[in-house]
């Protein structure tokens, strides 16, 4: 199989979809690669790392596109990008459609086959290819409302973590999933007082072992969500609901019940956002202002550290990326039934239900589907 890796293009992304191990691992299994050149700069891997593990780099991303039965990437195809995929070609990377109908009907139209890492499950039903960039991207959301919370950044202007004889600052962390509990981890590191919120008992009492009682666990109520604003600087929303739109767990009213220059930090907004005030920023333009509350919702976070994350994601994906070379679609997919549920288009239909419910669509089984596609 001919395997390509272009360039990532959405706004302030370093990424890059495969690393110089990954292009060792394919070419020994038989497979060519092509890599965009340049496309591993941001990440600090050169055309000459690639190339000396077999790589041919190519110019331009026409000619991958163009070149690739398979396309690896990092985040969900910009329009542009859309526009290269063909049928019978194979499209392997975050996806994110639930709150992007546009994005979904290209990739329908196209007649590609799709498969979202955010949406690949494991045998005890944990989401291995988004699980590392969720542990980035908590540990950056924490780090960076810090640094929000900064007098000259549009902050409240205080030290998250005090100092002795002036109390530190309080954490809200939403959602007690992989990516809140590596924002409270950072939290607690800095010396905040920390709240963790989730609907599931149990996480919770996994939560009071992991960060051995340092932190307070909370059920997360609605009523007891609104006691604790008045009282919190940071808040960090980390809600996941696998596939779909992420619920709003804080309202533009309830802002009203927060301090003044108070920071929301919405690691969900990959997903629709779970504040009903949030949308997508970037790395360069990162905060906006709503009825004083500083607010930050950047749609790539771990793009900012592509030397970590880059390196995290691919550890992960490679394996499969491996497989569906090896085995093509049907093989790779119809033997592992977590594998399956990343198929999210194929065939011309969509194959993932949360999606289509959230966008009043057909749905599709994904097995159905696959077989609609040519071998």
């Amino acid at each position: 199989m001919k395997v390509g890796v272009p360039s990532e293009i959405k706004t302030d992304e370093y990424r890059v979809g495969m690393t110089p191990a990954g292009v060792r691992e394919l070419v020994e299994h038989g497979h060519e690669v092509v890599i965009q050149a340049g496309a591993g700069e941001g990440s600090a891997i050169s055309d000459e790392q690639y190339a000396a593990q077999g790589a041919t780099l190519l110019p331009d991303a026409d000619a991958v596109w163009a070149a690739a039965d398979m396309v690896v990437k990092v985040k969900e195809p910009q329009p542009v990008e859309v526009a290269r995929l063909r049928a019978g070609q194979t499209l392997f990377t975050y996806l994110h459609l639930a709150p992007d109908p546009e994005l979904t009907r290209g990739l329908v139209d196209s007649g590609a086959t799709c498969i979202a890492y955010e949406t690949v499950t494991d045998a005890r039903g944990r989401l291995p290819l988004l699980a590392p960039m969720s542990e980035v991207a908590g540990k950056i959301a924490t780090q960076a409302g810090a640094f929000m919370l900064e007098k000259p950044l549009g902050g409240r202007g205080l030290l998250l973590g005090g100092v002795p004889g002036v109390a530190a600052g309080k954490v809200m962390v939403i959602g007690g999933g992989v990516v809140g509990q590596n924002a409270a981890e950072v939290a607690i590191g800095m010396g905040a007082e920390t709240y963790v919120f989730d609907r599931s008992i149990d996480r919770l009492r996994d939560l009071d072992h992991i960060l051995n009682s340092r932190a307070s666990t909370v059920y997360a109520s609605t009523l007891a969500v609104e006691e604790l604003l008045p009282e919190v600087d940071l808040v960090v929303g980390a809600v996941l609901v696998h596939g779909a739109k992420a619920p709003h767990v804080i309202t533009r009213k309830q802002l009203g019940l927060m301090k003044r220059n108070a920071v929301l930090v919405d690691v969900s907004i990959d997903q629709g956002g779970c504040f009903e005030t949030s949308r997508a920023t970037t790395h360069t333009d990162p905060t906006y202002e709503v009825d004083g509350i500083t607010h930050s919702s950047v749609a790539n976070m771990p793009g900012a550290v592509p030397l970590t994350s880059t390196y995290a994601l691919t550890n992960a994906t490679m394996p499969y990326v491996v497989k569906l070379a090896d085995h093509g679609v049907h093989g790779a997919l119809g033997a592992d039934l977590g594998f399956m549920d990343g198929l999210n288009v194929a065939a011309g239909r969509l194959t993932y239900e949360p999606v289509a419910r959230d966008q009043d669509l057909e749905f599709v089984r994904p097995q159905d589907a696959l077989a609609m596609v040519a071998a």
